[in-house]
């Protein structure tokens, strides 16, 4: 068992690691340590005790520019294929 920093809010030991949430899907809390206090259900970064709202940010506009870039080559592989089927 790993022993994470205690609930920032409730001072209460023995945070759980999550390991789905909806904005990081499986990869999200991994990153960031994010864990659930038992006592008061405060999630936060279990390492730091620290709130995770600036990690979870910053990691949804990396994966957000991730996916609008894979879009944008997308649509760029297939206009080309288009033009060049003409």
């Amino acid at each position: 068992m790993t022993n994470y920093a205690p609930c920032p809010r409730c001072s209460s030991a023995g945070a759980e690691r999550l390991k789905f949430t909806w904005w990081g899907g499986i990869l999200g809390p991994r990153i960031l340590t994010h864990v659930k206090c038992p006592r008061c259900s405060h999630k936060y970064n279990g390492k730091s005790g620290k709130d995770n709202t600036t990690g979870i940010v910053i990691y949804s506009a990396v994966v957000a520019a991730l996916c609008l870039g894979l879009l944008v080559v997308m649509a760029t592989v297939v206009t080309m294929l288009t033009l060049m089927s003409r």
